[in-house]
């Protein structure tokens, strides 16, 4: 008897096949027969069915960028993924990990806690509360979420964590020592053994610790990152994933030969995080895809991640985001609030800043001092009533004011707690014209969510329902089963997942289940519901009927059931290696 029957949906298989009308069968959490409509064609009962007439049925889509290592332990659904039908999501990305911790030395926990909060955003309170952090290997970290969340997740392994545990404190600022390297590579090989997808790491000039200084991983040199990459050779279902600082503007040309080194010495895939797409940077992804172009030819691999949708990343004077990152910003925005609205309020100060901001040095983020185009957010001041949704443009040209000027005001007089929304500036035809032919090459896939991070600043989880609904209704750069396709099966290829990504029989049914004249995703808006009433950016799914993972219904209606059929997937067990020839 099955399970559950779905009768008469329009199946998008996640092949890229034309959408055909078929009752799809679930019994065990696999999908045990796809058949043409009607009671005739399935040879068995059901315990449940339901009729899915005029609603599409595809495979669970897979995000394959994710920093949902803390977060499953309070929330096992992963929301707001979940309910942007996302069953399979990867973590442990760009060298963060919350595992392996040294046993013997209980401050290495707070010291990853206190990282993963600066360089990810996430609730330090949150971190602290809503972790058992009984872990040492990487393999029980592993354990410890297994049985007890709602979708399936597989972990990468931090190389910063990799070095703390080895290195201690050296980890910043130190080299290995020979024997260090062979340890690193024991532990290592030990959490690919247990189930680890491989190597993460970063380079990023951007990614600093709580104490401010770089993050361990970008005192690695070559030599060491290289034999890292050899050993994920040695495991089945492996791959890597890596950041250097060129992946926000353009590669260096050493860069490009790090990326291509690694995946040669891997033999495996190597994907990165993310690529801007923005006509008026018109050389920006010829060059990023470089190292895509170089791997296939010494017999690697390397992916751009790239999101399919605007995700704005609001920002603030009052906490740290990307403004910090601006060169000579950091000094101003770190100081205490009252002298930092002191400096702010100096015409000469700013006067700096403006000047950095537009130096050549300031690269990507030069981008984020057009304070013209800022939208204020939520404000807290009596005085900056009615300014919500307002461009700042405006508010300068009634106040007499430059908008910088007009901006710290504003901000000042909210105690520098006021929300800042910079409006994008790659939102013109070209541009989504230039997506939709790099979307096409084979070295790039959808993703880049950083999903679990940021997360009251961003909200990249709903983009799949966003470019769905932009496929179906807006712009139509895409068609349906393409669509699918690009959210399923290709990035369930890229990990060697297996039975999973299509709508087959003999898979794990993983599958959503949507109204194609609605699917969308609602505004992002602030809630407090994380661990010690910290805040997120949420985003409600519309138009998702159901969502199933193993064969289990996890989401009716936007609303989670409480199940937690989600599995833990395990390199080699539930990946296959994935060819880079």
């Amino acid at each position: 008897m099955l399970d559950h029957l779905i009768r008469s949906a329009t199946v998008v298989d996640g092949t890229g096949a034309p959408a055909r009308v078929a009752d799809v069968g679930i019994r065990d959490g696999r999908i045990a027969v796809i058949a043409e409509p009607g009671a005739a064609a399935v040879p068995e009962e059901a315990r449940t069915s339901e009729d899915a007439h005029g609603l599409v049925l595809a495979p669970g889509f897979v995000d394959p960028h994710t920093h949902y290592d803390a977060q499953l332990f309070w929330d096992p659904y992963a929301t707001p993924s979940l309910n942007h039908g996302v069953t399979t999501v990867a973590g442990g990305n760009c060298g963060f990990t919350l595992a392996p911790l040294h046993p013997d030395r209980p401050e290495d926990a707070d010291y990853t806690r206190r990282m993963m909060s600066k360089v990810e955003g996430m609730s330090l309170v949150s971190l602290e509360e809503g972790a058992p952090w009984t872990w040492s290997s990487f393999g029980e970290y592993l354990d410890a979420l297994e049985g007890r969340i709602a979708v399936n997740a597989g972990f990468m392994v931090g190389h910063c964590a990799l070095r703390r545990y080895v290195m201690g404190a050296d980890a910043v600022g130190g080299q290995p020592t020979p024997a260090q390297l062979d340890q690193m590579l024991r532990l290592f090989h030990d959490a690919m053994d247990a189930g680890a997808w491989g190597l993460s790491t970063t380079q990023s000039s951007t990614h600093s610790d709580g104490d401010g200084q770089p993050v361990a991983s970008r005192h690695a040199r070559p030599e060491e990152l290289l034999a890292l990459s050899r050993a994920v050779a040695e495991h089945e279902g492996t791959q890597l994933e890596a950041i250097v600082a060129g992946c926000l503007d353009q590669f260096s040309d050493a860069e490009i030969d790090l990326l291509v080194e690694m995946s040669a010495a891997a033999g495996r895939p190597l994907n990165w995080n993310v690529l801007t797409i923005d006509a008026a940077v018109p050389d920006r992804v010829p060059r990023q895809l470089v190292p895509s172009e170089r791997a296939r030819e010494a017999g690697g691999r390397v992916v751009a991640l790239t999101m399919p949708i605007l995700t704005p990343m609001n920002m603030s004077l009052g906490t740290f985001c990307a403004l910090n990152l601006i060169p000579g910003w950091g000094d101003i925005l770190g100081l205490p609030v009252p002298e930092r609205i002191a400096k702010l309020r100096d015409p000469d100060v700013r006067a700096e800043m403006l000047r950095r901001a537009d130096s050549k040095e300031a690269g990507v983020f030069r981008r984020l001092a057009r304070f013209d185009r800022y939208v204020i957010g939520d404000t807290y001041a009596e005085r900056n009533e009615g300014l919500t949704g307002r461009v700042v443009a405006d508010i300068a040209a009634e106040r007499g004011q430059d908008p910088f000027t007009c901006l710290v005001e504003i901000c000042a007089a909210d105690g520098l707690r006021t929300v800042l929304w910079p409006m994008p500036t790659d939102n013109d035809p070209d541009s989504w014209a230039l997506r939709a032919e790099t979307w096409r090459h084979e070295d790039v896939l959808l993703g880049g969510s950083d999903a679990g991070a940021h997360l009251d600043r961003m909200c990249g989880a709903p983009y799949t329902t966003r470019f769905l609904g932009d496929c179906l209704r807006g712009r139509g750069l895409v068609g349906l089963e393409q669509a699918v396709k690009m959210l399923t099966d290709d990035p369930a290829r890229l990990f060697g997942l297996r039975e999973r990504g299509r709508i087959a029989e003999g898979h794990h049914a993983d599958l959503v289940l949507f109204d194609p004249e609605r699917i969308d995703a609602g505004k992002a808006t602030l809630v407090h519901d994380l661990p010690g009433d910290s805040p997120r950016l949420d985003s409600k799914a519309i138009g998702v009927n159901a969502v199933w993972v193993n064969g289990v219904e996890v989401i009716r209606e936007d609303v989670v059931t409480g199940a937690v059929p989600g599995r833990v997937l395990r390199s080699g067990r539930d990946t296959r290696t994935v060819s880079t020839k």
